[in-house]
């Protein structure tokens, strides 16, 4: 499809999710569909999705219905983009899957087809449930060590759960510190999952070695495990914990974890302490059954800002970003495991592939998609789609809690009161989500500064929010780990204070 004849169709896509949230009429069905509450707090949407899935444990007039109009929106819809109705109700016998199709729908009417798209509510919380930790990490974005005086208590904590599973969060992650540590956790994850919530815990792996406790976390309702591994070897995974013995510990966890069914990935961290050791770490990983090998990007908050040095250059992120892209496009056994990273700039990567056939990953036909949660397979009309689901997650598709129930766009946020959203039981989750000035902020693409604001693939990658604000005290800033931000990555080496405003927490960095 060339480049013009692809802008059309991505053109006559808009026009129909336009329609969509704009037209008078769909507007009111929709509105009608995701307004209107009662029966258990759930949503004429959300009982509509059920019958259309074919569960009719909860069928009434109302629900009947909605499922008629819902049906005939969700074909319209589908067709768009080269899919159909049939597409959509092979998954919809998945209940996450039917939360997450409510939270787009839902997010079509609220906030209309922007590029990126934004839910209707959080896909996802990341809760730092504690600032206990047994580890002393030199990058620890939250200081982990002692337990907060401020945490919420098991009450209060329950609350908040209550009020992410109402709003349609659909997937709850404990982080910390180390969340397994927390007294209560088992009874918070079990609250979780009977509240319909996809249920993770992103731990350092090392008190899973016990594997009679990963099956009581599994039987209180967790199903996902991420497991950080900042090594293929004790001397480096050790060394950037802070404590020996870690490395075994936390390899003995991933494969407790592993056998007790749960689904596994294994999270690195990468600074020039590890760069050399990602491809064995993921033939490491692939050996010890992870579903998921995740890279994390570097940000130098918390503990980490006392190794900024450690940083990756824009060069070496870009080799990184090619090295992950080749792995990912060469998969062909659908069951092999994935790739994934949170550096949105993989996203612009295929799309540089299609655009250039000496790259690797042009395949006829199809298109891949790199995001935080997938690596998602489309055929290739429908490229642009890319523009909805791609870039930084943060205030979009995800949000992060602290142990004292404040919230952040992200876990590797500042903890100032110029990002601070809220709190999750002093505020609404609702409003916030709709009405926070920095949340709308952060899903303007068109609002960054050069290069990022520029840049033709800000849609699908729009740089590190975290790591600009960390940088420059900026929103807004360029991501200083791309290739096209080298002035603003420059400046940071030689110490010069670039020119930036915004939320005003202007620092110089020096290397």
């Amino acid at each position: 499809m060339s480049r013009h004849s692809q802008e059309d169709h991505t053109a006559g896509q808009l026009r129909v999710l336009q329609s969509l949230s704009r037209g008078r009429l769909l507007s009111r069905v929709v509105r009608w569909l995701t307004d209107t509450h009662g029966r258990g707090g759930r949503s004429i949407l959300d009982s509509s999705l059920d019958i259309i899935a074919g569960d009719r444990s909860s069928v009434s007039v109302t629900s009947l219905v909605g499922a008629l109009m819902l049906r005939g929106i969700l074909e319209m819809g589908t067709r768009a983009f080269g899919g159909s109705l049939a597409d959509i109700r092979e998954n919809l016998s998945n209940v996450l899957f039917r939360r997450a199709l409510s939270s787009v729908i839902t997010g079509l009417v609220d906030f209309g087809p922007q590029r990126p798209f934004t839910p209707g509510a959080p896909f996802q919380v990341v809760w730092n449930v504690t600032r206990t930790c047994n580890l002393r990490c030199k990058h620890c974005y939250e200081n982990a060590g002692r337990r907060g005086r401020d945490e919420l208590d098991t009450e209060q904590a329950l609350r908040a759960i209550d009020i992410m599973a109402d709003e349609g969060v659909v997937f709850l992650a404990f982080s910390g510190g180390e969340p397994t540590l927390r007294p209560d956790i088992l009874t918070l994850i079990r609250r979780a999952a009977d509240r319909g919530m996809y249920v993770a815990a992103a731990t350092n792996g090392t008190t899973f070695a016990d594997r009679e406790r990963v099956r009581r976390f599994k039987e209180a309702g967790l199903s996902f495990a991420q497991i950080s591994l900042d090594g293929v070897n004790a001397e480096t995974h050790d060394s950037f914990r802070g404590v020996p013995g870690a490395f075994a510990r936390t390899i003995e966890g991933i494969k407790n974890c592993v056998a007790e069914g749960l689904f596994v990935e294994i999270a690195m961290t990468v600074t020039h302490y590890n760069l050399h050791e990602v491809p064995k770490a993921i033939e490491l990983a692939e050996r010890l059954g992870a579903r998921w090998f995740m890279i994390y990007n570097f940000v130098p908050i918390g503990r980490g800002a006392e190794i900024a040095d450690a940083d990756l250059t824009p060069s070496e992120r870009e080799e990184l970003l090619r090295l992950l892209w080749d792995r990912i496009s060469s998969k062909s056994d659908p069951g092999a495991m994935e790739v994934l990273t949170t550096a949105p700039q993989l996203g612009r990567v295929p799309l540089e592939a299609a655009r250039d056939s000496t790259l690797p990953g042009c395949q006829t036909g199809e298109m891949i998609f790199p995001t935080h949660f997938s690596n998602a397979r489309l055929p290739s009309q429908m490229t642009r789609l890319s523009e909805f689901i791609g870039g930084c997650g943060a205030g979009r598709f995800y949000l992060a809690m602290e142990p004292n129930g404040d919230l952040y766009p992200c876990v590797f946020f500042p903890h100032t009161p110029e990002v601070r959203i809220g709190n999750i039981l002093h505020d609404d989750l609702h409003k916030i989500w709709r009405q926070s000035g920095v949340l709308r902020m952060l899903r303007d693409k068109d609002l960054l500064k050069d290069h990022c604001g520029s840049c033709e693939n800000r849609y699908v990658c729009g740089g590190c929010r975290a790591r600009a604000i960390q940088y420059f005290g900026d929103l807004l800033a360029p991501d200083p780990g791309c290739k096209y931000n080298a002035a603003a990555w420059n400046a940071l080496r030689t110490g010069e204070m670039l020119a930036v405003t915004g939320l005003g927490i202007q620092r110089t960095v020096s290397h």
